[in-house]
């Protein structure tokens, strides 16, 4: 699930780079950087997510197995043969360490993203225009 929320307030950076001053020039591509990052991010957190959920499907499937059942984990290529107690902890703490690394990329992402949003500002106050969400129209809408 990637998030769509850059340059959705008219600025078309590939068109707008040759005629902007410099200042403006590097805040674009600031913001340019600013997505890559986000995208990134986004994609970390989609991964961990859904190793999350994997986890945590694997923990309440354990609670339907017999203590005593003979059971293996993934080591690499290799199926290591261990005992449910062990399976039990080492998935808990799989869970722990992927609901707090889940959480660390959700606040990374909306860093990432506020910092997008300010600089964006910025741009579209150095161009001139206003138009983002609540703002006045920017450059070129349509108007009497």
């Amino acid at each position: 699930m990637t998030k769509q929320w850059f340059f959705s307030e008219g600025l078309n950076p590939p068109t707008m780079q040759g005629n902007l001053p410099p200042e403006a020039q590097e805040k674009l591509e600031e913001l340019q950087d600013l997505q890559e990052t986000a995208q990134q991010v986004a994609a970390q957190k989609q991964q961990a997510e859904t190793s999350l959920q994997e986890s945590e499907t694997a923990l309440n499937e354990l609670d339907d197995i017999d203590e005593d059942a003979t059971m293996y984990r993934e080591v690499g290529e290799l199926l290591v043969k261990t005992d449910y107690a062990e399976a039990q902890e080492d998935l808990e703490e799989k869970v722990d360490s992927l609901e707090v690394r889940t959480e660390t990329l959700q606040k990374q992402e909306d860093r990432v993203r506020e910092q997008f949003e300010d600089l964006q500002s910025e741009l579209q106050q150095m161009l001139g225009g206003g138009g983002g969400p609540g703002g006045a129209p920017g450059p070129g809408a349509g108007g009497a």
